[in-house]
């Protein structure tokens, strides 16, 4: 407080001064009057003084007819204040102001020759100090401003005030981290957890590694898609090893000035090592940590500075015994290889999505403080979640929260999960479709999907068919799978091909070629990448178990823009001729399925249209009225 005083004081002070000096220049630096010729002299101001004007020429007549009694000239000639008599007003004397044209000596000789009393008043001049300090006033507000910018950013590392501070690391530290996250509130990550359990066993017993010889890890890097909860494991290490911790984000290194990530990077192992044993978390670390000289035309040289300081003090010549780093990253695929290796990341801790145990156990972390209904279990949302991270999980209960208090109900219901997951991945509910040719084309298009969904075998079965809008789509199936797909076989993949070709058929079946839609636009594209990548990567085609294409991964600038291809132009050539086979035996198929249960599919049709929405159970048992819906020991269909 007393600082702020001091800056507030340091601002006023030049100021005030300004207006004391300025204020005694007006009150006592008065017009002081010189009576030339006898006259009585004025201490008014010219411009407060007069009541009235009066030109040039008519001054002059006043002067010739003897009716001017005095004259007080002021501003070098320009201004003048009278006192004339007027006869109109019974001779009485009133002050009047002239501009005049300057002090000419015609004008002082006329004075002087009718005897009228005059003053010339020297203009008034500001004294010196006052000028001095009108001109250092602009210099001591700017100084002044600089100092309280520097003074209240004291505090900040590295704030705009603190020029030298530029380079200093900008890692949040904490003695003792109380993150509020402990290894319990992290669940569906179980092997995840026990690679770090180790890690704060180390820091809390480390004599119990030493004794056998053990070191603790260096580096420990976690490896995941985003939302699996690699921030929240590193949290739960904070809160769980009690020693000082540092956070930081890799973009945080870098700079647009070359030296100063790598000037932060020593700062930051140089605070490490003051309060060592401690951890330092660094989240995205591909920011910071991307392979070198991967740039066409030359890489960021300030980018691969840090990275070089990075790696020097990670493993370099000197030792840093006590220091733990943990990373996490989403693409460990272009990250250096030389900061991968054994002696810096020590470890690579792999976090993927959880499977229906996982799921199970985070949707009980996540339920701690929510009202649920009694008939609702958590493990059928676990069930209808296949594929969520924890953040998707915890964004499922939320979103259903939300629709709760939105409908003004006491708990979470199944209503309200079913909405939620349509939400999150399909998108906001749409206004209703009216009854029309276009309501019934769509309908006929999503029981064309869900009818074969049902009649093949291999297919995921139809959770849900609906011709209620969300997002882009104006019908959607759903499909869920009845247990976790690790491996996918080649008669899924077949399977999912003609489920999404489903709706196309049943337009073409129903409709005819010429009207077909733009609807099956998105299936199109699925089918057409599932079919490249079972000829390309998965060698499910007459071309053998020949591996044609990379990974599908996004081009890393530098390292596979220009890499050239291993396939020759026949190669090619075949492999467009393998897929187009594929997807076309897969469409015939899926046209006769869709024409031998045309009955179904009408009576489907209509209940759709009228209900809008139906579920997987009550579809298949409407298809069982017309047709054998296939069990687990057989097909209905020929898939090769």
């Amino acid at each position: 407080m007393n600082q702020r005083w001091r800056i507030v004081a340091l601002w006023l002070l030049p100021i005030g001064v300004v207006l004391l000096i300025g204020w005694q220049v007006i009150s006592n630096g008065g017009l002081n009057s010189m009576n030339a010729g006898g006259g009585t002299g004025t201490t008014e101001a010219p411009r407060n003084a007069a009541v009235a004007r009066m030109s040039y020429g008519r001054f002059l007549d006043y002067v010739e007819a003897g009716r001017v009694t005095a004259v007080d000239i002021y501003d070098g000639g320009r201004n003048a204040v009278i006192e004339a008599v007027d006869p109109d007003l019974d001779n009485r004397v009133q002050r009047l102001r002239v501009d005049l044209p300057g002090l000419a000596p015609e004008l002082v000789n006329t004075l002087k020759q009718e005897g009228i009393s005059f003053d010339i008043h020297p203009p008034r001049t500001a004294p010196p100090a006052l000028g001095l300090l009108g001109n250092l006033l602009f210099p001591l507000l700017l100084i002044g401003s600089l100092i309280f910018l520097a003074r209240r950013n004291s505090g900040m590392p590295g704030g705009p005030g603190q020029a030298m501070q530029f380079g200093k690391s900008k890692a949040r530290f904490m003695m003792e981290a109380e993150t509020g996250v402990m290894f319990d509130d992290v669940a569906g990550v179980t092997e995840a957890k026990q690679e770090l359990q180790e890690v704060v066993t180390f820091l809390k017993q480390p004599e119990r590694f030493t004794s056998v010889g053990a070191q603790i890890p260096r580096g420990l890097l976690l490896v995941g898609p985003p939302g699996t909860g690699k921030t929240l494991l590193a949290k739960a290490i904070a809160g769980e090893a009690g020693v000082p911790f540092f956070s930081l984000s890799g973009s945080e290194f870098v700079e647009m000035f070359v030296g100063v990530g790598a000037s932060r990077v020593r700062d930051l192992f140089k605070k490490a090592k003051e309060n060592s044993p401690c951890l330092i978390f660094i989240d995205e670390i591909d920011a910071v940590g991307r392979q070198r000289g991967a740039g066409i035309g030359g890489g960021n040289d300030e980018r691969e500075q840090t990275l070089n300081q990075l790696l020097t003090e990670m493993d370099g010549f000197e030792g840093n015994s006590g220091i733990i780093i943990i990373a996490a990253t989403n693409r460990p695929d272009v990250l250096d290889s030389a900061l991968m290796r054994p002696g810096r990341f020590d470890r690579q801790v792999t976090v993927d999505a959880p499977d229906i145990k996982g799921r199970l156990a985070i949707l009980d972390v996540h339920c701690r403080n929510k009202k649920l209904d009694g008939e609702l279990s958590l493990e059928s949302i676990a069930r209808r979640t296949p594929g969520f991270t924890g953040a998707d999980l915890a964004n499922l209960m939320n979103e259903a929260a939300i629709l709760t208090a939105r409908r003004r109900k006491d708990s979470i219901g199944l209503g309200e999960i079913d909405d939620a997951v349509d939400r999150i991945i399909a998108g906001m509910e749409g206004r209703p479709l009216t009854d029309g040719r276009s309501k019934r084309l769509i309908a006929y298009h999503e029981v064309g999907h869900a009818l074969i969904g049902t009649l093949v075998k291999d297919h995921d079965p139809v959770q849900k068919v609906t011709l209620i809008p969300r997002g882009q789509a104006q019908g959607l199936t759903w499909f869920s799978p009845d247990e976790e797909q690790t491996l996918v076989t080649r008669a899924q993949l077949k399977a999912r091909i003609m489920g999404a070709l489903g709706g196309r058929a049943a337009e073409d079946v129903v409709f005819g070629h010429e009207e077909v839609t733009t609807g099956a636009g998105g299936d199109i594209q699925m089918v057409a990448s599932l079919a490249r990548q079972m000829v390309t990567r998965y060698g499910m085609s007459d071309l053998g178990p020949i591996a044609l294409e990379g990974g599908g991964q996004e081009v890393f600038l530098g390292r596979d823009l220009m890499s050239r291809s291993d396939i020759s132009e026949s190669i090619s050539q075949q492999i467009d001729e393998q897929v187009r086979g594929m997807v076309k035996r897969c469409y015939e198929e899926t046209v006769a399925v869709v024409a031998a249960n045309r009955e179904a599919m009408d009576r489907l049709v209509e209940l759709l249209i009228e209900k809008e929405t139906m579920d997987g159970d009550e579809f298949a048992a409407i298809v069982a009225e017309f047709t054998s819906v296939p069990d687990k020991d057989r097909t209905v269909v020929t898939l090769e």
